[in-house]
């Protein structure tokens, strides 16, 4: 109920008329404030007036009075800013650690509002709003994704910083674990960050020009070469490579137990994809350089069109030859397709480019970023079908993400009161049976 009032105020929601504390005086509120996610008051710097005098400071909202004195507020200083207690009923006087009244708001709920947020937190559906979404100008919905995009985009540039901090700054390093995420590809992505997280990169980039070398390094820390494949002599020389390099650098690898391998499809098996990272690594010095000098997507997809040594040609991983493959003619380069490249472009080279652009004030990178989400079409995955079903229907990417993002961070964690077709449905539109 307490997040029914804070959205009530954060949005206005409030009687029509002239207001009054509860006192009986004029109440004016000029601006409600910014929403607190974190300890203290609900509001920070809202702007009110009282009678005749203006007020700046903080708003703290509870479901009734009593809950100020019952969560501690009147013993802490924390509280003292507090210019107006809003609550949905006014069953007590509040005070400052000093004694002094705070004026009261008492906001009410109307029935209907309170049922239908009743219903959106019961609601088992997925989305649980969809009675009112034909009725959503299309204008409205195009502001919202709009919206909801960049927030996507700033959601993954903060993880970016999060891995910089991780990594003393290096934008590299960074950026190849950016990379190294995607290449689990949503199943193995923890786990292809937390691999990235061992690698010794310097220790790596001496043997560059070695592809074995690199590959033995990068498939050792992910704690593939701990089995025995006698028959396999490639699979020998990488442990043999490993062992001394790992020897040589002091080389501590992650458990292979973080491995997921259930319902993964061949072409995502972990050591093919850290084979094809190898062979990017080794292949593809100053990437990040390259993604910053990248013009247009097919540029990119050049770019990340990696191969791995030929003992990927016909093995998705060790001691198991490819049972269809019958002759050399038959074998193939493990190339990333055209889905996974877009993948790989969405959900980490634009994101490096936003980040690094807006790090490093370069305004060009930041458009490039922009200009990449729209020119790209939108993803084809079950969250995507799910919202056409229910009538919402994109074609850019920059649209995709901004659904997924409604999804993931909305609607899974029923974060209706935030969203803008959750007020549309507390608003009071017409719902469909």
């Amino acid at each position: 109920m307490e997040h029914l009032l804070q959205y009530l105020w954060a949005n206005q929601i409030v009687p029509l008329g002239p207001l009054t504390t509860t006192d009986g005086e004029k109440l004016e509120i000029i601006d409600p404030g910014i929403i607190n996610h974190d300890g203290g008051p609900d509001f920070f710097n809202a702007k009110i007036k009282i009678d005749d005098v203006v007020w700046v400071g903080n708003v703290e909202i509870h479901t009734s009075s009593s809950m100020w004195k019952r969560h501690g507020h009147h013993h802490d200083r924390l509280y003292d800013s507090v210019i107006l207690h809003v609550a949905n009923e006014v069953d007590c006087a509040i005070m400052t650690t000093a004694g002094e009244p705070i004026p009261q708001f008492q906001l009410p709920c109307g029935e209907q509002i309170r049922m239908r947020y009743q219903t959106l937190c019961k609601a088992k559906s997925f989305p649980r709003c969809i009675g009112i979404l034909s009725t959503i100008p299309s204008d409205e919905i195009t502001a919202w994704l709009g919206e909801l995009s960049d927030q996507r985009l700033q959601w993954r540039a903060d993880q970016i910083h999060r891995r910089m901090e991780r990594h003393n700054l290096d934008w590299e390093v960074t950026c190849f674990v950016t990379l190294a995420r995607s290449f689990g590809f949503g199943l193995n992505g923890d786990a292809f960050e937390n691999w990235a997280d061992t690698v010794n990169f310097k220790a790596a980039s001496k043997h560059r020009d070695h592809l074995l070398q690199v590959e033995a390094i990068f498939l050792g820390q992910a704690g593939l070469l701990e089995r025995e494949y006698p028959e396999d002599a490639y699979y020998s020389q990488l442990q043999n490579e490993y062992r001394y390099l790992r020897h040589k650098f002091s080389l501590k690898q992650m458990e292979a137990e973080r491995w997921r391998l259930l319902r993964i499809r061949p072409y995502n098996f972990p050591p093919l994809r850290i084979a094809q990272l190898a062979h990017l690594f080794a292949t593809r010095p100053s990437l990040l350089s390259h993604i910053l000098e990248a013009q247009t997507v097919s540029d990119l997809h050049d770019l990340f069109t990696v191969e791995s040594s030929p003992y990927w040609d016909d093995h998705f991983t060790f001691g198991h030859l490819v049972k269809e493959i019958k002759s050399s003619r038959e074998k193939k380069k493990r190339q990333l397709t055209k889905r996974s490249l877009d993948l790989l472009i969405l959900n980490a080279v634009i994101p490096l480019l936003y980040a690094y652009g807006n790090a490093h004030a370069n305004p060009a990178a930041v458009a490039r970023a922009f200009k990449f989400l729209h020119e790209m079409k939108a993803e084809d995955n079950h969250i995507i079908r799910r919202w056409e079903e229910v009538g919402i229907h994109v074609s850019k990417a920059s649209e995709s993400q901004a659904l997924i993002h409604l999804h993931k961070e909305y609607c899974e964690k029923r974060r209706c009161l935030y969203c803008r077709f959750g007020f549309h449905y507390l608003k009071g539109r017409t719902i469909s049976k």
